[in-house]
């Protein structure tokens, strides 16, 4: 049988405890293959990000289109994205190679509070990307960002996932890791019509790097399988608590979610 392939357009974290890396450590670790467009270098560790390098819009377009023309795609993930630029050339090629399914991780802010997608980019990642997603999965912080609404509550989570439901998204994820009060990490599922929501005890610890990227790159891996999105979204959800549950005491700061745990 052939290996499921899953393409990775993303910021590299050099801490390793994020963005590609941790992808790759992902779906290496669900049995899929894992490809590369790598959008931005950042100097990072566990306390912070300390520099950003942005690739140039057309290496990053070249490096979708020798992976995709060669190897294939089962399944596409995007992270950080950073530029408006950045976005625009990768939503041309999603529809050039039809590029499904794709899930959006719309990276904005690092753990650490860094920004990783400039201010004039919200706009293309509405316009431009979205309406491309088969999947977005934005945390409570980028859900308030792109629907300028607060978000404090299970019902404002659901409100959020219909706003964003309209920028053309088949399905919407709004993750409730950042929800205060709450003995459970409650995640929703919007399909346009019904709510799934997908519980997990919330473990207490700082070590939580890299837990977006693991989480859409777990559900990438499910798609490229050939589950349908509710089950790859519970297998993501099994998955990133384990991750999370193995998590590594390393560094000064927040230390990485550990996905190699799956397996141990």
């Amino acid at each position: 049988m052939a290996i499921p392939r899953v393409l990775i357009i993303a910021g590299s974290d050099s801490g390793g405890g994020a963005g590609i890396q941790a992808d790759l450590k992902t779906v290496s670790a669900l049995g899929a293959f894992g490809m590369t467009a790598i959008t931005a270098l950042t100097a990072q560790n566990t306390t912070g990000v300390y520099g950003v390098i942005e690739m140039p819009p057309d290496f990053v377009a070249q490096q979708i289109e020798v992976c995709v023309t060669d190897i294939g795609c089962d399944a596409v993930k995007t992270g950080m994205l950073s530029s408006a630029a950045i976005i625009e050339v990768v939503a041309e090629q999603v529809r050039k190679h039809n590029l499904q399914p794709l899930v959006v991780d719309p990276v904005m802010i690092a753990k650490s509070g860094a920004p990783l997608l400039r201010p004039d980019a919200v706009d293309a990642l509405k316009t431009k990307l979205l309406p491309l997603a088969t999947v977005i999965t934005p945390n409570l912080h980028e859900a308030r960002a792109l629907t300028n609404m607060e978000i404090l509550s299970l019902d404002e989570m659901k409100e959020a996932a219909k706003r964003l439901h309209e920028f053309g998204v088949k399905f919407v994820i709004v993750k409730g890791g950042h929800l205060e009060g709450t003995t459970e990490s409650v995640d929703i599922l919007y399909d346009g019509k019904d709510f799934v929501e997908f519980r997990a005890p919330r473990v207490q610890t700082k070590n939580t790097h890299g837990t977006g990227c693991i989480f859409a790159s777990a559900i990438a891996a499910g798609l490229a399988f050939g589950l349908d999105i509710s089950s790859a979204v519970k297998q993501a959800k099994d998955f990133i608590t384990a991750a999370i549950k193995g998590a590594l005491p390393l560094g000064k700061g927040h230390g990485p979610a550990n996905p190699m745990a799956w397996k141990s």
